[in-house]
């Protein structure tokens, strides 16, 4: 089993809903975001995905996100824009977007910071 990752990013503020401290009011992150995709065959070039392929697929995402107000996007709407939302957010959304390649999603992880992150996968 081949696993293809890519790295990218977006900078955006929120706020979590319904939690008491610091991460309560108004805040932002430079968040990083690490994308996996699986894949057991490889095509002619000896790949699984061209890594521009992905990074493209996930870009239109992060567009969505980037220099935004989490929490006034109709994705999070009742819900605290967490890392574990916006990984099961990215996730979400990238699935479809690789049906008609020969790879899986397998899993993406959102840094909020250098030290913690959240991963969403649906194994």
């Amino acid at each position: 089993m081949y696993h293809l990752t890519i790295l990218t990013h977006f900078a955006a503020a929120h706020n979590l809903l319904n939690y008491q401290g610091d991460c309560e009011n108004l805040h932002g992150h430079n968040w990083k975001v690490e994308v996996t995709v699986k894949t057991e065959t490889l095509d002619n070039a000896g790949l699984g995905i061209d890594f521009k392929i992905l990074k493209n697929k996930t870009k239109d995402i992060m567009n969505y996100l980037d220099h935004t107000y989490l929490n006034d996007l109709d994705a999070f709407a009742g819900i605290s824009p967490s890392s574990e939302h916006i990984s099961r957010f990215i996730y979400d959304r990238l699935v479809d977007s690789l049906v008609e390649y020969d790879v899986s999603l397998e899993k993406v992880t959102v840094w909020e910071s250098d030290n913690a992150y959240a991963t969403y996968t649906q194994s």
